[in-house]
């Protein structure tokens, strides 16, 4: 046996993983898993070092990561041949090809190889007519399958796979299903084809295998129940019918066709149930004994690919696409300047839907991508996306880490406009306001396209930037016919011709008023076009936003209405309650509190909104109202409830959001001091988190929202959620770097604490307010701020915040270099915190001053402060802190050439740090050892130290790292030594 082929076998079809025999070996970090993962998908073949590096940070990668895969490399080996591979020690499993890597594993050992080939194995015995092995071959196959392939990983290449094996999955699945009906096992696969085709109501196959099983088992009514489900669904959401053969089957089940019974030989009828198509090519494989000659492979770049779905019922505007096509060249994108395209017109209109269209038909001209964003400019809650959030999610989609972007908005279009730099990109400027907005989001350089739409004529995008304006009026009468015939097919308008011009015209031709009245037709198939007809003509009101300049003649409200009318009375009252919402999108458990129902109730009405065209579904479980339906159902709200109910509804709401944003606390700033507040009322269901990662990502996802509260409370007068919640979301804030919505809200808050004359508000945003001043760099201006925070503090007698603002001025004086003040009023803070008992408290201003004084040069006393905060923290149990004094002793011996101990004070920090999961702590802990090792003449301590510092800073795309893999690559090229090395950096002080 090969020592490649020793008994070690990987995991790819869920958990990424490696075992000899029943042991689990140590994967390492999800990035160090990602590689490997990379490589076993690529099982046979060689990866260069540019896919790996796409494969697990995309194209935008740090500047360090080939520092960081070498060491990914290198820790996999001694985890898969801890005895190194051969007698002399050269690696067999993983190895070197060229300037990348491979990975020899036997098929057998690979999870996902042995998949692959029982698929190949059963598709052979299948054409030859052997359909119980290969039934019993797929179920072996699938029950080696136990969850969501490559479960966890991160990196562009694991989320594109982890799709794609997915539909791998599903298919084969239909393949057995498919065998186990012409098997005859019809009644024992019924509940699981129910299930599967629940969770994918779009897969044909699915229903007429279903269909098939509950007709031979004697059911034909749910079996035509099924096929209505289905054609209802896909008429709903894609406005198509069912294919031909899902047709066909409906007809012969209604006409109890004989051929559909089960042929007692298993060789059923080939249109019964349709073939599955391979799910996997079985494309043959290297000999993993040979060593492989590295081939030529294209790079996997990863782009931003942002535009929503085109609609499959586009209809009509022939001429507005002719006048759009002219503006680019035949064969690519425009070459000679940017390229920007302004289409206009009213609410409704379909400018969007024109946008994506003629975007997604001219997106391949643009290869390094397409950016797409909804500014929100005509917003009815006013939630208007400013230019500086905009080009912050375009940077973000660009690969900009948050700690990378600037603060200000002219360096942030700076930065923008050269990560644009010669690139072609297509970029979708949706519902613009004005031209102040679009304009910091244009490129500076040739070859992208820009498309805004907007409500207004943008003039000076016009005469300022060159745009090509393009107004959009209604459809003509036959593009609004062709319209109705792609929703509806085209015999209900032929037999009524006369309801469907009155359709038309009642709709003024208004291309979201006509896919809504379709879609209500569509649903009801047995409704007379003439009876819809009437019931518009008899309608009455109108929506204001299409009642200008006398050219609408329509009541586009009673065309909303009839979706409206058609919910169950729950649905409807979530309709309407939505249009109090206060963000752009919403998710299921924020509805549900807002609502006052239980989730799982809340999730069925949700499903029935989006079924019937008033709600939809962006992304799974994130829901959004178009501008018009929420200006309805704002409407509504405020005709069918009363004020009370109303109020309720919103303060529900509100307190979701401020109640969830505080479970968020002792996972990002544990033990940091917290709000006291109110319970949340009768039918208000906060979130809890378990996790730090659960508690971060539900504060990036609900962001916008959360801004858009903050303002929404101030302007009806609820202060107290105004300044509380940018109060709660500290944490978030600065994790984040989302500086400038930190300031916005804090500023928010504080003003309607001061409208209202709310005290502790008032102490709070101020306190908030130079909080993100400070790490904003406006030094200056936060020690104005937390002077006035400490008056606002001794005002109210909270003698805790007070000592707070203190302490945390202190800090802001050793920012400002001004240390003697810094030490002055980190003095008087330990003072009050000692005076009014407060252990957490005085070890933090113990830290402090610590940290102060080591700045000053004052070695001793710093010394002698940290010893004293070591006792306070361990009494108070402030691990978070003592990790911070123990590295700032460890460079005070440093900076006295007391190598040694500091090596000591460094491990006992590290030890700290890791438990309690301070991960950014261990590694400025780390870079920090590894010099005073260096000064040590522990040469190969040190790399390892930064090493493992690099993979941190990496992890998080510190700064540092650039500076570290540099520092690394002079020490293994021999040029580094011990008096190069920079003078360590103190730990940042911690604040209250």
């Amino acid at each position: 046996m090969n020592a490649y082929e020793a008994p070690v076998r990987f995991t790819l079809l869920g958990q990424v993983g490696a075992w000899c025999g029943e042991q689990e070996l140590d994967l390492g970090p999800p990035q160090q898993r990602a590689l490997l993962a990379a490589l076993l998908l690529r099982w046979g073949r060689p990866a260069t070092l540019s896919e790996l590096l796409d494969a697990v940070w995309g194209e935008k990668h740090p500047a360090a990561a080939v520092s960081v895969v070498r060491t990914y490399v290198s820790r996999l080996r001694k985890a898969l041949e801890p005895r190194g591979g051969t007698a002399a020690g050269s690696p067999q499993v993983l190895v070197s090809v060229g300037d990348g890597y491979l990975v020899r594993v036997h098929e057998d050992a690979l999870d996902l190889a042995l998949f692959e080939k029982r698929v190949a194995e059963a598709r052979k015995l299948r054409a030859d007519g052997e359909l119980t092995a290969a039934a019993q071959l797929l179920h072996a196959a699938l029950d080696e399958w136990p969850g969501e392939a490559l479960a966890g990983l991160p990196g562009p290449l694991a989320e594109s796979e982890r799709h794609r094996l997915q539909e791998v999955r599903l298919t084969t699945l239909e393949t057995r299903l498919t065998l186990d009906v012409e098997l005859g096992r019809h009644g024992d696969v019924i509940a699981e084809l129910a299930a599967l085709a629940g969770r994918h109501p779009l897969r044909e196959r699915l229903c007429h295998l279903l269909m098939v099983a509950l007709y031979r088992s004697g059911r034909q009514a749910e079996a035509l129940a099924a096929y209505r489900a289905t054609r209802s669904t896909l008429v709903a959401e894609l406005g198509i019918e069912p294919g031909a053969a899902l047709q066909s089957l409906h007809d012969r089940i209604l006409a109890a066709d004989a051929s559909l019974h089960p042929d007692p030989s298993h060789q059923p009828a080939a249109p019964e149930v349709p073939d599955a198509s391979p799910p996997l090519e079985s494309a043959p494989r290297p000999d993993p004994t040979e060593e492989p000659a590295l081939p030529a492979t294209a790079s996997h770049t990863a782009r931003p690919a942002q535009l929503p779905a085109d609609l499959p019922t586009f209809a009509g505007r022939e001429a507005e696409l002719d006048r759009v096509r002219a503006l680019l060249p035949d064969d690519g994108p425009p070459s000679a300047t940017v390229l920007i395209t302004a289409i206009g017109g009213m609410a409704g209109i379909g400018k969007t839907t024109l946008a994506v269209h003629w975007a997604h038909e001219i997106a391949d001209r643009f290869p390094d991508g397409q950016l797409y964003i909804n500014l929100r400019g005509f917003d009815p809650s006013g939630s208007i996306v400013t230019p500086d959030e905009a080009i912050r999610i375009f940077l973000d989609a660009l690969g900009v880490p948050p700690v990378r972007i600037p603060a200000r908005l002219d360096a942030q279009a700076a930065l923008y406009r050269s990560r644009l730099a010669q690139r072609r990109v297509l970029i979708v400027l949706d519902n613009a306001h004005d031209t102040d907005q679009v304009r910091p989001l244009l490129p500076g350089s040739p070859g992208c396209l820009v498309i805004v739409t907007s409500r207004n004529q943008l003039t000076g995008l016009v005469v300022s930037d060159g745009a090509h304006p393009l107004a959009l009026d209604q459809l003509t009468s036959a593009e609004a016919n062709e319209l109705l015939v792609q929703r509806l097919g085209s015999e209900r308008p032929a037999a009524e011709p006369q309801a469907a011009d009155e359709i038309i015209t009642r709709c003024a031709r208004l291309p979201l008023a006509l896919a809504i009245v379709a879609a209500h037709a569509a649903t009801h198939p047995g409704f007379p076009l003439s009876a819809i007809a009437e019931e518009l003509r008899e309608s009455h009101g109108s929506l204001d936003a299409f009642a200008g300049g006398g050219d609408v003649t329509i009541d586009v409200r009673a065309v909303f209405s009839w979706s409206y009318k058609a919910l169950s009375a729950p649905a409807a009252r979530l309709f309407r309650l939505l249009g109090l919402h206060a963000g752009p999108d919403f998710g299921a458990a924020a509805v549900a509190s807002l609502a006052g129902l239980p989730l799982r109730e809340t999730r069925g009405l949700l499903v029935e909104l989006t079924r019937a065209h008033l709600l939809t579904e962006r992304y799974p479980g994130r829901y959004t109202l178009h501008d018009l339906l929420r200006v309805y159902a704002a409407e509504r709200a405020h005709v069918d409830e009363t004020p009370q109910e109303r109020e309720q509804a919103v303060g529900r709401a509100f307190a979701w959001y401020l109640h969830t944003a505080d479970a968020t606390c002792p996972h990002l700033t544990p033990n940091r001091r917290r709000l006291v507040l109110d319970p949340p009322p009768e039918g208000c269901r906060p979130l809890e988190f378990t996790t730090y990662d659960q508690a971060l990502a539900w504060c990036e996802t609900e962001r916008a929202n959360l801004v858009a509260v903050v303002h929404q409370a101030a302007e009806s007068g609820r202060v107290g959620i105004a300044w509380r919640l940018p109060a709660v979301l500290w944490g978030f804030f600065y994790l984040r770097s989302h500086i400038q919505e930190w300031f916005d809200c804090a500023g928010t808050g504080l003003a309607a604490a001061r409208a209202a004359q709310d005290r502790q508000g008032v102490a709070q945003g101020l306190a908030d307010v130079a909080a993100a001043l400070r790490h904003s760099g406006q030094i200056e201006e936060a020690i104005d701020h937390l002077r006035q925070a400490m008056a606002a503090y001794r005002d109210i007698g909270d003698t805790e915040g007070r000592s707070s603002a203190v302490g945390n001025l202190g800090d802001a004086y050793l920012q400002a270099g001004q240390f003697d003040k810094g030490v002055e009023y980190t003095r008087r803070a330990l003072a009050v915190y000692r005076a009014t008992g407060s252990v957490w408290g005085e070890g933090i201003a113990l830290c402090n001053l610590g940290d102060a004084y080591q700045r000053q040069g004052r070695y001793d006393d710093a010394i002698e402060v940290l010893e004293q905060a070591q006792v306070v923290l361990r009494a108070g149990g402030n691990r978070w802190v003592e990790g911070l004094a123990l590295d700032i002793l460890g460079t005070i011996h440093s900076r006295l050439g007391r190598h040694g101990e500091a090596v000591e004070y460094y491990h006992r920090a590290l030890e700290t740090h890791r438990d309690i999961g301070n991960r950014w702590g261990e590694g400025h802990t780390l870079g920090n050892l590894g010099g005073a090792q260096l000064a040590a003449d522990e040469r190969k301590a040190a790399v390892d130290s930064w090493r493992r510092a690099l993979e941190i800073f990496v992890e998080s795309d510190h700064p540092d790292a650039e500076k570290v893999s540099e520092l690394l690559r002079r020490l293994e090229d021999g040029e580094g030594t011990a008096e190069e090395v920079l003078v360590p950096d103190a730990a940042p002080g911690p604040t209250t």
